[in-house]
Protein backbone atom coordinates (compact mmCIF):
# COMPACT_ATOMS: atom_id res chain seq x y z
CA UNK A 1 0.00 0.00 0.00
CA UNK A 2 2.74 2.75 0.99
CA UNK A 3 4.36 2.20 -2.64
CA UNK A 4 1.31 2.01 -4.41
CA UNK A 5 0.80 5.60 -2.62
CA UNK A 6 3.92 6.88 -3.41
CA UNK A 7 4.03 6.16 -7.13
CA UNK A 8 0.51 7.19 -7.48
CA UNK A 9 1.43 10.49 -5.86
CA UNK A 10 4.87 10.64 -8.28
CA UNK A 11 2.78 9.70 -11.05
CA UNK A 12 0.20 12.40 -10.91
CA UNK A 13 2.84 15.04 -10.18
CA UNK A 14 5.08 13.80 -12.64
CA UNK A 15 2.52 12.98 -15.20
CA UNK A 16 0.94 16.42 -14.50
CA UNK A 17 4.03 18.65 -14.97
CA UNK A 18 5.54 17.06 -17.68
CA UNK A 19 2.17 17.52 -19.90
CA UNK A 20 2.09 21.27 -18.89
CA UNK A 21 5.41 22.25 -20.14
CA UNK A 22 5.15 19.98 -22.81
CA UNK A 23 1.56 21.75 -23.55
CA UNK A 24 3.40 25.33 -23.10
CA UNK A 25 5.80 24.64 -25.71
CA UNK A 26 3.52 23.58 -28.56
CA UNK A 27 1.34 26.16 -27.50
CA UNK A 28 3.91 28.82 -27.58
CA UNK A 29 5.20 27.58 -31.05
CA UNK A 30 1.78 27.40 -32.34
CA UNK A 31 1.28 31.12 -31.20
CA UNK A 32 4.13 31.91 -32.80
CA UNK A 33 3.39 30.44 -36.08
CA UNK A 34 -0.58 32.22 -36.43
CA UNK A 35 0.78 35.11 -35.47
CA UNK A 36 3.67 35.02 -38.28
CA UNK A 37 0.75 34.18 -40.77
CA UNK A 38 -1.39 36.98 -39.22
CA UNK A 39 0.81 39.36 -39.97
CA UNK A 40 1.24 38.22 -43.00
CA UNK A 41 -1.84 39.35 -44.04
CA UNK A 42 -2.90 35.36 -44.93
CA UNK A 43 -5.41 34.74 -41.99
CA UNK A 44 -7.75 37.66 -39.71
CA UNK A 45 -6.90 38.16 -36.18
CA UNK A 46 -9.91 37.28 -35.43
CA UNK A 47 -9.05 33.45 -36.05
CA UNK A 48 -6.30 33.16 -34.28
CA UNK A 49 -7.88 32.09 -30.92
CA UNK A 50 -10.47 29.44 -32.64
CA UNK A 51 -7.44 28.23 -34.65
CA UNK A 52 -5.15 28.02 -31.97
CA UNK A 53 -7.85 25.96 -29.62
CA UNK A 54 -8.27 23.40 -32.05
CA UNK A 55 -5.48 22.69 -33.06
CA UNK A 56 -4.06 21.68 -29.65
CA UNK A 57 -6.49 19.09 -29.49
CA UNK A 58 -5.08 17.59 -32.72
CA UNK A 59 -1.82 17.39 -30.41
CA UNK A 60 -3.20 16.14 -27.13
CA UNK A 61 -3.18 12.77 -28.20
CA UNK A 62 0.69 12.95 -28.72
CA UNK A 63 1.10 14.84 -25.35
CA UNK A 64 -0.61 12.59 -23.16
CA UNK A 65 1.12 9.59 -24.70
CA UNK A 66 4.66 11.76 -23.86
CA UNK A 67 4.16 12.76 -20.68
CA UNK A 68 3.22 9.28 -19.15
CA UNK A 69 6.32 8.04 -21.14
CA UNK A 70 8.13 10.44 -19.43
CA UNK A 71 6.59 10.22 -16.31
CA UNK A 72 7.35 6.74 -15.81
CA UNK A 73 10.79 6.65 -16.87
CA UNK A 74 11.61 9.55 -14.77
CA UNK A 75 10.22 7.93 -11.93
CA UNK A 76 11.96 5.07 -11.93
CA UNK A 77 15.20 6.55 -13.26
CA UNK A 78 15.09 8.58 -10.35
CA UNK A 79 14.61 5.46 -7.54
CA UNK A 80 17.30 3.62 -9.16
CA UNK A 81 19.47 6.55 -8.86
CA UNK A 82 18.59 6.72 -5.07
CA UNK A 83 18.69 3.17 -4.55
CA UNK A 84 15.31 2.86 -3.87
CA UNK A 85 14.94 -0.07 -6.38
CA UNK A 86 17.70 -1.75 -3.97
CA UNK A 87 14.94 -1.90 -1.45
CA UNK A 88 12.44 -3.13 -3.67
CA UNK A 89 14.59 -6.17 -5.42
CA UNK A 90 16.07 -6.87 -1.73
CA UNK A 91 12.21 -7.87 -0.64
CA UNK A 92 12.01 -10.55 -3.15
CA UNK A 93 10.29 -8.26 -5.99
CA UNK A 94 11.46 -7.97 -9.63
CA UNK A 95 10.73 -5.51 -13.06
CA UNK A 96 7.74 -7.85 -13.85
CA UNK A 97 5.70 -6.70 -10.21
CA UNK A 98 6.37 -3.31 -11.51
CA UNK A 99 3.80 -3.78 -14.46
CA UNK A 100 0.66 -4.02 -12.83
CA UNK A 101 0.59 -1.06 -10.73
CA UNK A 102 2.52 1.36 -13.56
CA UNK A 103 -0.89 -0.10 -15.80
CA UNK A 104 -3.29 0.01 -13.20
CA UNK A 105 -2.40 4.55 -12.93
CA UNK A 106 -1.55 4.78 -16.86
CA UNK A 107 -4.24 2.69 -18.35
CA UNK A 108 -7.08 5.35 -17.82
CA UNK A 109 -4.90 7.61 -19.63
CA UNK A 110 -4.59 5.34 -22.47
CA UNK A 111 -8.44 5.39 -22.42
CA UNK A 112 -8.89 9.17 -22.72
CA UNK A 113 -6.16 9.00 -25.61
CA UNK A 114 -7.97 6.42 -27.43
CA UNK A 115 -10.94 8.62 -27.17
CA UNK A 116 -9.89 11.29 -28.37
CA UNK A 117 -7.45 9.97 -31.30
CA UNK A 118 -10.65 7.89 -32.29
CA UNK A 119 -12.87 10.52 -32.19
CA UNK A 120 -11.71 14.27 -30.99
CA UNK A 121 -8.90 14.81 -33.31
CA UNK A 122 -10.47 13.79 -36.10
CA UNK A 123 -13.51 16.50 -34.99
CA UNK A 124 -10.92 18.83 -34.65
CA UNK A 125 -9.12 18.55 -37.81
CA UNK A 126 -12.80 18.73 -39.84
CA UNK A 127 -13.62 21.94 -37.78
CA UNK A 128 -10.32 23.30 -38.99
CA UNK A 129 -10.52 22.76 -42.57
CA UNK A 130 -14.34 23.73 -42.33
CA UNK A 131 -12.93 26.98 -40.47
CA UNK A 132 -10.20 27.56 -42.85
CA UNK A 133 -12.73 27.84 -45.77
CA UNK A 134 -15.11 30.10 -44.27
CA UNK A 135 -11.82 31.85 -43.72
CA UNK A 136 -10.84 31.92 -47.94
CA UNK A 137 -14.61 32.44 -48.61
CA UNK A 138 -14.79 36.05 -46.62
CA UNK A 139 -14.20 39.31 -48.32
CA UNK A 140 -10.29 40.80 -49.05
CA UNK A 141 -11.09 43.41 -46.14
CA UNK A 142 -11.23 40.12 -43.41
CA UNK A 143 -7.59 40.13 -43.27
CA UNK A 144 -6.50 43.52 -43.29
CA UNK A 145 -4.32 44.19 -40.17
CA UNK A 146 -3.19 47.87 -38.99
CA UNK A 147 -0.33 49.13 -40.31
CA UNK A 148 0.39 46.28 -43.13
CA UNK A 149 -0.60 46.86 -47.16
CA UNK A 150 -3.08 44.08 -47.91
CA UNK A 151 -3.44 43.15 -51.47
CA UNK A 152 -6.39 41.59 -52.87
CA UNK A 153 -6.89 37.73 -54.61
CA UNK A 154 -7.25 39.49 -58.04
CA UNK A 155 -4.24 41.62 -57.59
CA UNK A 156 -6.09 44.65 -58.56
CA UNK A 157 -6.43 46.60 -54.99
CA UNK A 158 -4.06 47.07 -52.12
CA UNK A 159 -5.58 48.19 -49.26
CA UNK A 160 -3.79 49.82 -46.02
CA UNK A 161 -5.48 50.75 -42.68
CA UNK A 162 -3.01 52.78 -40.16
CA UNK A 163 -5.24 51.83 -37.54
CA UNK A 164 -8.91 50.57 -35.77
CA UNK A 165 -11.02 52.09 -33.04
CA UNK A 166 -11.55 50.69 -29.87
CA UNK A 167 -14.42 49.01 -30.89
CA UNK A 168 -13.01 48.06 -34.44
CA UNK A 169 -15.56 49.01 -36.27
CA UNK A 170 -14.48 52.62 -37.67
CA UNK A 171 -10.71 52.42 -39.51
CA UNK A 172 -8.70 55.30 -39.53
CA UNK A 173 -6.20 57.05 -42.26
CA UNK A 174 -7.33 54.45 -45.37
CA UNK A 175 -5.22 53.90 -48.21
CA UNK A 176 -6.24 52.68 -51.54
CA UNK A 177 -5.07 51.50 -54.69
CA UNK A 178 -6.85 50.22 -57.55
CA UNK A 179 -6.68 49.32 -61.79
CA UNK A 180 -9.46 49.68 -63.80
CA UNK A 181 -9.55 49.85 -67.18
CA UNK A 182 -5.66 50.51 -67.71
CA UNK A 183 -6.45 53.44 -64.75
CA UNK A 184 -4.87 53.90 -62.07
CA UNK A 185 -6.97 54.89 -59.11
CA UNK A 186 -5.43 56.18 -55.41
CA UNK A 187 -7.87 56.96 -52.49
CA UNK A 188 -7.32 58.40 -49.63
CA UNK A 189 -9.23 59.08 -46.24
CA UNK A 190 -9.35 60.18 -42.76
CA UNK A 191 -11.79 57.26 -41.66
CA UNK A 192 -13.90 54.11 -43.30
CA UNK A 193 -16.22 51.89 -42.08
CA UNK A 194 -18.14 48.81 -43.46
CA UNK A 195 -21.85 48.74 -44.44
CA UNK A 196 -24.01 46.06 -45.90
CA UNK A 197 -26.15 46.67 -48.77
CA UNK A 198 -30.20 45.40 -48.59
CA UNK A 199 -28.70 42.79 -51.07
CA UNK A 200 -26.28 41.04 -48.85
CA UNK A 201 -23.31 43.22 -51.28
CA UNK A 202 -20.24 44.69 -48.72
CA UNK A 203 -18.99 48.35 -49.22
CA UNK A 204 -16.21 50.08 -47.70
CA UNK A 205 -17.38 53.56 -47.01
CA UNK A 206 -14.67 56.26 -46.85
CA UNK A 207 -15.34 59.61 -45.37
CA UNK A 208 -13.44 62.87 -46.08
CA UNK A 209 -11.09 61.97 -48.49
CA UNK A 210 -9.67 62.44 -51.94
CA UNK A 211 -9.19 60.37 -54.74
CA UNK A 212 -6.43 60.17 -57.82
CA UNK A 213 -6.50 59.06 -61.07
CA UNK A 214 -5.03 58.64 -64.13
CA UNK A 215 -2.51 56.72 -66.33
CA UNK A 216 1.01 55.14 -65.62
CA UNK A 217 3.74 57.12 -66.73
CA UNK A 218 1.46 59.83 -68.00
CA UNK A 219 0.45 63.63 -66.48
CA UNK A 220 -2.82 62.69 -66.93
CA UNK A 221 -4.25 62.97 -63.18
CA UNK A 222 -7.36 63.97 -61.88
CA UNK A 223 -8.19 64.66 -58.28
CA UNK A 224 -11.78 64.84 -56.64
CA UNK A 225 -12.66 65.72 -53.41
CA UNK A 226 -15.42 63.58 -51.61
CA UNK A 227 -17.87 63.71 -48.12
CA UNK A 228 -18.81 60.19 -48.86
CA UNK A 229 -17.43 57.33 -51.07
CA UNK A 230 -18.37 53.56 -51.52
CA UNK A 231 -16.15 50.64 -53.14
CA UNK A 232 -17.78 47.74 -53.37
CA UNK A 233 -15.78 44.38 -51.96
CA UNK A 234 -16.50 41.17 -53.12
CA UNK A 235 -16.57 38.01 -51.46
CA UNK A 236 -13.98 35.23 -52.59
CA UNK A 237 -15.59 32.01 -53.78
CA UNK A 238 -14.51 28.34 -52.63
CA UNK A 239 -15.24 25.60 -54.11
CA UNK A 240 -16.41 22.48 -52.30
CA UNK A 241 -13.85 19.71 -51.66
CA UNK A 242 -14.15 16.39 -50.63
CA UNK A 243 -13.05 15.61 -47.00
CA UNK A 244 -9.39 14.11 -46.98
CA UNK A 245 -8.97 10.82 -44.71
CA UNK A 246 -7.86 13.09 -41.75
CA UNK A 247 -11.21 14.74 -41.61
CA UNK A 248 -13.51 11.61 -41.45
CA UNK A 249 -14.73 10.16 -38.70
CA UNK A 250 -13.45 6.60 -37.56
CA UNK A 251 -16.68 4.70 -38.40
CA UNK A 252 -16.76 6.71 -41.60
CA UNK A 253 -12.75 5.29 -42.56
CA UNK A 254 -13.87 1.95 -41.24
CA UNK A 255 -16.72 1.85 -43.87
CA UNK A 256 -15.07 3.17 -46.94
CA UNK A 257 -12.06 1.18 -47.47
CA UNK A 258 -9.13 2.42 -49.23
CA UNK A 259 -5.21 2.60 -48.96
CA UNK A 260 -5.31 6.30 -47.54
CA UNK A 261 -8.12 5.23 -45.36
CA UNK A 262 -6.86 2.27 -44.07
CA UNK A 263 -3.76 4.07 -43.39
CA UNK A 264 -5.71 7.04 -41.84
CA UNK A 265 -7.46 4.41 -39.17
CA UNK A 266 -4.11 2.22 -38.09
CA UNK A 267 -3.01 5.67 -37.17
CA UNK A 268 -5.58 6.52 -35.15
CA UNK A 269 -5.16 2.88 -33.52
CA UNK A 270 -1.35 2.97 -33.58
CA UNK A 271 -1.60 6.40 -30.64
CA UNK A 272 -2.98 4.30 -27.94
CA UNK A 273 -1.23 1.32 -28.85
CA UNK A 274 2.27 2.86 -29.07
CA UNK A 275 1.41 4.89 -25.45
CA UNK A 276 1.11 1.35 -23.76
CA UNK A 277 3.71 -0.40 -25.44
CA UNK A 278 6.10 3.18 -24.53
CA UNK A 279 4.48 3.10 -20.98
CA UNK A 280 6.08 -0.43 -20.56
CA UNK A 281 9.21 -0.13 -22.36
CA UNK A 282 9.77 2.61 -20.01
CA UNK A 283 10.27 0.53 -17.18
CA UNK A 284 13.25 -1.38 -17.99
CA UNK A 285 14.63 1.78 -19.65
CA UNK A 286 14.79 3.59 -16.48
CA UNK A 287 17.77 1.62 -15.29
CA UNK A 288 20.68 4.25 -14.57
CA UNK A 289 24.34 2.72 -14.52
CA UNK A 290 26.68 4.60 -12.69
CA UNK A 291 29.79 4.44 -14.84
CA UNK A 292 27.21 6.28 -17.78
CA UNK A 293 26.32 9.10 -15.84
CA UNK A 294 22.28 10.13 -15.64
CA UNK A 295 21.94 11.42 -19.10
CA UNK A 296 23.09 8.35 -21.20
CA UNK A 297 19.60 6.47 -20.30
CA UNK A 298 17.20 9.35 -20.74
CA UNK A 299 18.49 10.55 -24.42
CA UNK A 300 18.63 6.30 -25.22
CA UNK A 301 14.84 6.67 -23.70
CA UNK A 302 14.00 9.66 -26.14
CA UNK A 303 15.89 8.48 -29.27
CA UNK A 304 13.44 5.35 -28.97
CA UNK A 305 10.38 7.21 -28.55
CA UNK A 306 11.50 9.34 -31.49
CA UNK A 307 12.35 6.66 -34.07
CA UNK A 308 9.03 5.29 -33.24
CA UNK A 309 6.97 8.02 -34.18
CA UNK A 310 8.71 8.40 -37.11
CA UNK A 311 8.79 4.88 -38.25
CA UNK A 312 4.69 4.59 -37.78
CA UNK A 313 4.80 7.98 -39.84
CA UNK A 314 6.93 6.37 -42.66
CA UNK A 315 4.87 2.83 -42.79
CA UNK A 316 2.10 4.94 -42.92
CA UNK A 317 3.00 6.68 -46.03
CA UNK A 318 3.83 3.43 -47.15
CA UNK A 319 0.60 2.20 -46.51
CA UNK A 320 -0.90 5.14 -48.88
CA UNK A 321 1.62 5.07 -51.72
CA UNK A 322 0.06 1.08 -52.09
CA UNK A 323 3.69 0.07 -51.08
CA UNK A 324 2.89 -2.23 -48.32
CA UNK A 325 -0.59 -3.77 -48.09
CA UNK A 326 -3.63 -2.51 -45.68
CA UNK A 327 -3.14 -5.73 -43.71
CA UNK A 328 0.41 -5.47 -42.95
CA UNK A 329 0.23 -1.63 -42.06
CA UNK A 330 1.76 0.02 -39.05
CA UNK A 331 1.96 -3.44 -37.26
CA UNK A 332 5.34 -4.46 -38.21
CA UNK A 333 6.93 -1.33 -36.09
CA UNK A 334 4.40 -1.92 -32.87
CA UNK A 335 5.95 -5.92 -33.18
CA UNK A 336 9.07 -4.96 -33.39
CA UNK A 337 9.14 -1.82 -30.30
CA UNK A 338 6.93 -5.18 -28.26
CA UNK A 339 9.60 -7.58 -29.01
CA UNK A 340 12.30 -4.50 -28.01
CA UNK A 341 10.12 -4.84 -24.23
CA UNK A 342 10.12 -8.34 -24.06
CA UNK A 343 14.02 -8.46 -24.92
CA UNK A 344 14.73 -6.10 -22.42
CA UNK A 345 12.88 -7.07 -19.66
CA UNK A 346 14.33 -10.26 -19.93
CA UNK A 347 18.16 -8.52 -20.47
CA UNK A 348 17.33 -6.99 -16.97
CA UNK A 349 15.84 -10.06 -15.18
CA UNK A 350 18.48 -12.69 -16.54
CA UNK A 351 21.51 -11.76 -18.38
CA UNK A 352 22.00 -8.17 -16.86
CA UNK A 353 20.67 -8.65 -13.21
CA UNK A 354 20.44 -5.34 -11.35
CA UNK A 355 20.73 -6.51 -8.01
CA UNK A 356 22.67 -9.97 -8.67
CA UNK A 357 22.64 -12.69 -6.57
CA UNK A 358 25.32 -13.06 -3.26
CA UNK A 359 26.34 -14.99 -0.52
CA UNK A 360 26.36 -13.46 2.51
CA UNK A 361 30.19 -13.12 4.48
CA UNK A 362 31.34 -15.99 7.06
CA UNK A 363 32.37 -14.87 10.40
CA UNK A 364 35.75 -16.04 9.35
CA UNK A 365 36.05 -13.79 6.70
CA UNK A 366 35.11 -10.87 8.69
Amino acid sequence: MLFKRVFLQEFVSTAAGTFLILFGIVIAQRVTYYIGVAAAGTLASDAINTLLGLSMLKFLPMLLSLAIFLAVLLIFSRWHRDSEMVVWFSSGLSLMNLIRPVLKFTLPIIAIIALLSLVVTPWATLKIADFAAQLKARDELSAVSPGLFKESSNADRVFFVESFDDLGATAKNIFVQSVQNQRLGVIVASQGLREVGPNGDSFLVMLNGRRYEGKPDSAEFTTTEFARYAIRVQANEVKPSEPKPQEQTSFMLLKNHSASNDAELQSRLSTPLSALILVLLAIPLSFVDPRSGRSAGMLFALMTYIIYVNSLSIFQAWVTQGKIAAWIGLWPVHLFFLLLTVYLFYRRLYLLPILPNFRPLKRSHL
